[in-house]
């Protein structure tokens, strides 16, 4: 990860191409280690790309991962009992709002103010 925010300082710094010296360059002003075999398979894997088109991609994989929940508790008993999945979700809406009541007991001050 430190290496891919090294390259994003770069690009964002105004460098369009930055390379394995520049990356190391910024790792090191901030006393991180840079990885010789990270760095050169960055390089390789983005070399012609631009990166934002890089950006955009990335973010359409990440939209199909699923992202855990309630959702897949609420399909997995609707085909056992049907009428247990509407029930499950307005318990759920329920303890939201009993979440909200208690955050506003403290009337925004704290203990230690």
């Amino acid at each position: 990860m430190k290496v891919i925010a090294a390259y994003l300082l770069a690009v964002l710094g105004g460098n369009a191409a930055p390379c394995a010296a520049d990356l190391k360059g910024i790792l090191s002003s901030v006393g991180a280690e840079a990885d010789d075999d990270s760095i050169t398979l960055l390089l390789s894997e983005v070399k012609g790309k631009d990166i934002t088109e890089v950006i955009a991609a990335g973010r359409e994989k990440l939209a199909s991962v699923p992202a855990g929940g309630g959702g897949a508790v609420a399909v997995a008993a609707a085909p056992s009992g049907g009428a247990a999945a509407p029930a499950a979700a307005e318990a759920k809406k329920e303890e939201k709002v009993e979440e909200k009541e208690e955050s506003d007991d403290d009337m925004g001050f704290s203990l230690f103010d």
